[in-house]
């Protein structure tokens, strides 16, 4: 699952912003210098709620596939929770023992839920109606 929870608006720029406030990443789609390509950045959103400035971005031609832009958005997105985990494990207390409260089984499996699918078709609407104004007015 990607996220449960999230948000998407729009930016002054134009392009569109997906906020997942419970795992404190964010993800943007904007337009980028070259036609017919969509810049994505991902980041964290800090104490606060203000957003950290992208730690990962790509460059996707709008003719990519769905899953080819989706593939990229994870990407930048496990990039952006791998630079986070050392400051998180730094900053953390260490104990001395272990609580006395097992540990929860992950879920591990190749099941896409239903979270996940509605944040692609959400992605893949912004980029379509991208297009579709750029096609319109461009």
């Amino acid at each position: 699952m990607l996220w449960r929870e999230h948000t998407v608006y729009r930016e002054r720029s134009g392009g569109v912003v997906i906020r997942g406030e419970h795992v404190r990443r964010w993800i943007s789609l904007a337009p980028s210098g070259g036609r017919d390509e969509v810049l994505v950045r991902a980041g964290r959103i800090l104490d606060g709620g203000t957003t950290a400035p992208a730690r990962s971005e790509a460059v996707v031609p709008l003719s990519a596939s769905t899953s080819m832009i989706a593939a990229t958005c994870r990407r930048l997105l496990a990039e952006t929770a791998a630079d986070a985990e050392p400051v998180t494990a730094q900053a953390a207390p260490r104990r001395s023992g272990r609580s006395g409260k097992a540990a929860r089984p992950r879920r591990r499996g190749k099941h896409t839920s239903f979270s996940s699918w509605v944040i692609l078709v959400c992605v893949t609407g912004a980029i379509a109606l991208y297009a579709y104004s750029a096609a319109a007015h461009g």
